[in-house]
This record gives C-alpha cells, sequence and structure tokens, in this order.
C-alpha cells in the first residue's frame, strides 16, 4: 500500500506468532489489491475509468467502504473526500521536481470534480457510479486505517488475545502486552517524527496521524503539506499535525485529515460532539491542542 506495516502479536510461542503475521500480511495484500489504483483492474479502477458512462458492479465489502467513506464525508462537510482523485497526480505530484505551487485558479478549475455527493451508490444492485467524466476516486485518506482494522479483527477472530498492528502510525492496538500492562504509544513529534513529544498508554484503541512531515515541498523556504484542501486543490496552513484516537483505526485514519482541513475550531468542536473520538493538534507555532477528556503524559 505504499506504506509499511508493522505486525505485533503475543503468542505462546515463535511458531505460532509468526503464522498469525502471516495471516495479517495476506490479508492487508488482499485489500491492497481490491483498492490500489496502481493495478489497471482493481475494483477501483474500473469505478474510475467507467466515471460518467456507467456504473460498475463491485464487492460488497467495496460499497459498504464507500458508503461510510460518504458518511464521513456528510459529517465532514466534504473536508473528507474519496473524489480527490481527480486532482491527486496532475496538481500535485510531491515529488523533487516542484519547484512552484500550482496557480489558485488553476487549482480552482480542478476541484470542480472533487465532490462526494456526485458518487451514485446503488444499494440493491452494489453498484457503484461517478455522475461526472474525469471523476476519480482514492482511498489514500482511509485505506491504511481500514486495512489494519480489518487485519486485527482477522487475528482476533484466530484467538490472537492481543497485538497492534501499525501502518506507518495509523495503528491498531488490542489486548495487553505479556506483562498485563496496556500499550505504550508515542505521539510523533512534529519537527523530529522519529521521536515523540507525548506518551499515551491504550487497550482497544486506534491512534492516527497526518502530519506535515509526512509527505511535502518546500518552495522559496516554506514547506507545503500533502494534504490538500478539497474546496481550493491548495494545501493546508497553519497546522503540523492532527493525531485522532478512537476504537476503530478505519475511522481514526479516516477523521485526521479532513480535522487538518476544517482548521483547530471547526475541527475540535466536531471532535467533541462525537462519542469516544478524542484529538490532539499541533500548530504551525507549536501550540498543542487536545479536544475534551485527553490527559497528555
Amino acid at each position: 500500500m505504499g506504506n509499511n506495516f508493522t505486525i505485533t502479536v503475543v503468542a505462546q510461542n515463535e511458531k505460532t506468532a509468526n503464522a498469525n503475521i502471516n495471516l495479517a500480511i495476506a490479508e492487508i495484500r488482499r485489500i491492497e489489491t481490491l483498492l490500489t489504483t496502481y493495478k489497471n483492474d482493481s475494483q477501483t479502477n474500473l469505478i474510475n475509468d467507467n466515471a460518467g458512462i456507467q456504473p460498475v458492479k463491485v464487492d460488497q465489502e467495496v460499497f459498504n467502504l464507500i458508503e461510510r467513506c460518504i458518511a464521513i464525508s456528510k459529517i465532514t462537510q466534504g473536508a473528507f473526500d474519496i473524489s480527490y482523485g481527480s486532482i491527486d497526480k496532475s496538481l500535485w505530484n510531491f515529488d523533487k521536481a516542484m519547484t512552484k505551487l500550482p496557480d489558485a485558479g488553476t487549482a480552482l478549475k480542478m476541484v470542480h470534480l472533487i465532490d462526494y455527493r456526485n458518487i451514485i451508490l446503488d444499494k440493491e444492485n452494489t453498484t457503484i457510479f461517478l455522475k461526472k467524466e474525469g471523476m476519480r476516486i482514492g482511498f489514500g485518506g482511509i485505506g491504511k486505517g481500514y486495512a489494519a482494522e480489518m487485519a486485527k479483527q482477522l487475528l482476533i477472530k484466530h484467538n490472537v488475545k492481543s497485538g497492534i498492528i501499525n501502518a506507518s502510525g495509523d495503528l491498531s492496538a488490542w489486548g495487553f502486552q505479556p506483562n498485563g500492562k496496556k500499550w505504550t504509544i508515542g505521539v510523533a513529534d512534529p519537527e523530529s517524527p522519529a521521536a515523540a513529544f507525548s506518551f499515551m498508554e491504550i487497550s482497544n484503541k486506534a491512534v492516527a496521524t497526518s502530519g506535515n512531515y509526512e509527505k511535502f515541498v518546500t518552495i522559496n523556504g516554506k514547506k507545503y503539506s500533502h494534504t490538500i484542501d478539497p474546496k481550493t486543490g491548495l494545501p493546508i496552513t497553519g497546522i503540523k499535525s492532527v493525531t485522532i484516537i478512537t476504537s476503530n483505526a478505519e475511522f481514526a485514519d479516516a477523521m485526521a485529515t479532513p480535522i487538518a482541513v476544517m482548521g483547530i475550531k471547526a475541527g475540535l468542536y466536531l471532535i467533541d460532539q462525537i462519542p469516544d473520538l478524542y484529538c490532539i493538534i499541533i500548530d504551525d507555532n507549536n501550540k498543542i491542542y487536545t479536544s475534551k477528556n485527553i490527559n497528555l503524559k
């Protein structure tokens, strides 16, 4: 999935542990095949290739995931939108070849294709239809978390009582360490992502972080994050990182980016309306904001 996955399981012996880790790897690969845009015959690409032409029949699993994506788009007022794919590579590639920003007018012209309301779901026939030609969907904002959650659920079904699935910082932890203590999770410091500025002890929780240190370009000495505002087509500014804590890795992953897009005040207001959802935001001046009921150590 273009990311490092680290899988940790607690088991009686190494043989059992390795067998369980291999189950998780196979599940992550299965999901990658289903959702990737890098394989011509993936269901995602079939949907995209038929944009503006005809509905595409998909697996129930893919249909349900897209349905949940649209629900998240609604609660974030479009700050999360899987139809961002139409601007993804053509406008922003975030590599060293990029030396200037696209102009605001060009960006604005391209975002007209981003609109989750133009993703038409037919529940009866399990089909997905993108209404406008040129529309594209992508699961970059939710796929890692979905894979981590599915791998965790599979391991629980195979009686793995505790472990961690870490998808490049989007992680799901369940059960306890062999010493009976909760898992200790570090919250990345945006200035030096390999270090942590704070720690949390968690069990049966998922943590996802979206930060401008993960993927960015520096133009004229200013850092531009890979997090794009779907309404403008331009990178967000003012926030270095957003960390989400909740019970489900898919939901944690999906909420990290839109909170950054919405901004500190609106983002925290939304988080506080949703049960069992918590958030830590670091702004460009290293000021820390948290939702209710978070106690950092």
